[in-house]
Parts: structure tokens; C-alpha cells; sequence
């Protein structure tokens, strides 16, 4: 049996082969359990620790800035910029981390069936109640890891590349968004009626699209 024929618990169970073939680049696949016993490997302070590191490449994406709405705001950041936040509403995003936690980069060998080329880094975002960047749309093809907490992921359909988007704001968010059936999840990696077990981890491999 090839690499490509054997079934793969991150896929739901599908052959790479199949997940390619079927949804890659095409449509989107939701993945409860999809690692099992996944404990991850940073957490909330040590994102922020790494965010405020020259040379890291961090974002701050606040509904409600001090300068306006959706104001997005770029690393390296200090103390001070955490302590003034809000409770909620606000994500963080920190690109490449895999570059900087060796656990992180450990990530990669799981997604192994792609070819090197094909992958870029992994981003890690952390989010309060409320937090979002706001329907928007990916310029390439992604794979989302719930690794800790419960986070709402919704999905629209495809979108042109001339969508109209809300002007005026440091973020490109969509002035219409309509979620396709059956792609509102609430996620988490604990254990739930329609949820994973405790310690799993659910992946939305999702195409470029809202």
C-alpha cells in the first residue's frame, strides 16, 4: 500500500488519495478526533511572549481599536499593548511560529502527503469571547487545528475576486457574507455530545473562499 492509499485518522479516515482528489482545493471537510491525545504545544502567554520578539511577524486585529473600528495593529508588541486590551474582541495572530517552537514545526510531518512546496508555515492565533477578523476571504488553501478553547467558524460559499469588501478599514472584510448549510460549527477539543473526545483536536481543511 502507497503513502497516498493508506486511510489517515487526520482525514476522518480518508486516503490521502481520496482527500485530494475529492476535497482539496474543491470543497470544505470538517475532522473531529483528527489527533489523538493533542495537548498544545503553546499557550495564550507564551503567544503573547512571542509577539512582543523583534523579528516576529504578529498582528493584532481589535473590532473595537482605540483608533477605530477593525483596526489591526503590527508586532513587535510590549506589555503595555496587552494590559489595554479589552476583554474581548480581539484576535491575535502570529505568523511562522513553527520557525520559533519545535512542537509547532512537528505539525508539519502530520500533513506529509503534500508535497513540501505545496506548504507555507504555521500561523497561531488566539482570540477572547467575540474575537474574529471578520468574514473575509483566504488567498490560498488552509488547514484549521481547534487546538484549545471553543471558537465559532463559519463558511460562505464562493465568492468572485472582485467581492465588494467594507472600505475605510485595515482589514478586508467582506460587505456581504451568506453561510453555506451546514457550515456554523462551535469547535472544540473537549468532550461533547457532538464533539471530539478530551485531548483531540478538530481540522476544517478549507479551499480559498469566505
Amino acid at each position: 500500500m502507497s503513502h497516498h492509499d493508506k486511510p489517515l485518522t487526520l482525514l476522518g479516515d480518508l486516503t490521502p488519495a481520496d482527500f485530494l482528489a475529492n476535497y482539496w482545493q474543491q470543497k470544505p471537510l470538517l475532522i473531529r478526533g483528527a489527533i489523538p491525545d493533542f495537548v498544545s504545544p503553546i499557550d495564550p502567554d507564551e503567544l503573547a511572549g512571542l509577539a512582543c520578539e523583534p523579528g516576529v511577524e504578529a498582528r493584532l486585529a481589535e473590532e473595537n481599536g482605540p483608533d477605530g473600528p477593525w483596526q489591526v495593529s503590527h508586532g513587535p508588541f510590549d506589555n503595555a499593548t496587552f494590559e489595554r486590551l479589552q476583554e474581548g474582541h480581539w484576535s491575535l495572530l502570529v505568523q511562522a511560529v513553527d520557525h520559533y517552537v519545535p512542537s509547532i514545526a512537528a505539525l508539519m510531518e502530520e500533513f506529509d502527503f503534500l508535497p513540501s512546496w505545496r506548504l507555507d508555515d504555521i500561523m497561531v492565533s488566539y482570540a477572547p469571547p467575540g474575537g474574529s477578523v471578520g468574514p473575509h476571504i483566504d488567498q490560498y488553501d488552509v488547514f484549521l487545528l481547534q487546538a484549545s478553547g471553543h471558537r465559532r467558524w463559519q463558511l460562505g460559499g464562493k465568492q468572485p475576486d472582485n467581492a465588494a469588501i467594507i472600505q475605510g478599514i485595515d482589514l478586508r472584510i467582506l460587505e456581504s457574507f451568506e453561510i453555506e448549510a451546514d457550515s456554523d460549527w462551535t469547535l472544540a477539543p473537549a468532550t461533547c455530545s457532538t464533539s471530539p473526545p478530551a485531548g483531540h483536536i478538530t481540522v476544517l481543511a478549507k479551499p480559498t473562499t469566505a
